[in-house]
């Protein structure tokens, strides 16, 4: 094979023009990568078919929602009214299960997009519907520079082992998101008719902080009874397992830097209960890869999470 260079040289491009156009490419490419990285401030986008849940505004709060894109995925922050927005399969697709989706951002922030409104649109369109769970957030600072700080600081502690989660310090910590998770699955079993929703068959699936959320909600919420849970990124250690615990599917990548610290206890504390758990743990994909395309089989993880759920029967309608 000849080598690319002396083909494009028979061409009339010289090695030297050629050596610019490549190191011209990769600048741009690099310089579009880190464009993408910034925090940028946008307008609210159209929220319309987003229902307020009715836990009210977040106590004490005094900056207001507000949103900026990075990575190529919208966010939102300082979100202080909980909203539950539907995305319904077609009639002739739809199975009756349903699962709420909680994106992840550190209880600081919601990736919408990559965790929220692109997975509830894949699940429709597979016949589950989805409901995008917008909630409750940890007040941030309104200044971007100062907000971009805190995150920064958040995050530079990254390898430290996740210490087993307490349920009374859950119920405390995540009094408002699990109000509104719990919210949640009040809404959809008040609606199930409207909806073409089984009660029965309502799951979630949550993000990094959106699966702690789910774990909680499954762990220590009252009245929520999900049909199944999915854990995507989000800590592993042991728990104490609910005798009513459901199945739990949980992806989480092998270079992860926040939870592949662990020994993932979570999976063991499942396995010791005889209650149904799946677990993939890919070689690469690092933390929040979500439905971002990158080169590594973690983005297989919602193939895997759809066949799971045909093997639990929640893509077919009920018999």
């Amino acid at each position: 094979m000849k080598d690319p260079m002396i083909q494009l040289s028979s061409l009339g491009v010289s090695k030297f023009r050629l050596g610019f156009l490549l190191a011209a490419c990769l600048w741009t490419a690099q310089a579009v990568a880190q464009a993408n990285d910034v925090m940028t401030p946008i307008p609210s986008p159209d929220q319309s078919n987003a229902i307020e849940l009715g836990t009210g505004p977040l106590p004490d709060a005094k900056a207001q929602e507000s949103w900026h894109s990075q990575y190529g995925s919208r966010f939102a922050r300082n979100v202080t009214v909980a909203t539950l927005t539907p995305f319904l399969p077609e009639a002739n697709k739809a199975s009756g299960a349903a699962v709420i989706v909680a994106p992840g951002g550190g209880f600081r922030t919601l990736s919408m997009d990559n965790e929220g409104w692109d997975v509830a649109k894949a699940l429709a369109s597979q016949g589950i519907a989805a409901f995008v769970l917008k909630y409750r957030l940890n007040q941030t600072p309104a200044d971007m520079a100062a907000f971009e700080q805190e995150m920064a600081q958040m995050f530079s502690g990254t390898a430290r082992r996740p210490p087993r989660p307490d349920p009374a310090e859950m119920v405390k910590r995540l009094a408002p998101q699990l109000e509104d998770s719990s919210a949640a699955f009040a809404l959809i079993r008040k609606r199930a008719a409207q909806w073409k929703v089984d009660p029965d068959r309502i799951g979630m699936i949550g993000f990094s902080a959106g699966a702690m959320l789910t774990m909680a909600t499954t762990l220590v919420g009252k009245d929520a009874k999900p049909a199944f849970i999915a854990n995507i990124y989000g800590p592993l250690a042991e728990v104490k397992v609910p005798a009513d615990a459901p199945p739990l599917f949980v992806a989480l990548a092998a270079d992860d830097p926040f939870f592949a610290n662990g020994d993932f206890g979570l999976i063991k504390s499942w396995q010791l209960a005889k209650k149904p758990i799946e677990f993939h743990l890919y070689e690469q994909g690092g933390h929040g890869f979500g439905m971002y395309p990158k080169e590594t089989t973690s983005t297989g993880w919602l193939s895997a999470f759809s066949s799971w759920l045909k093997m639990h029967g929640m893509m077919q309608p009920k018999s």
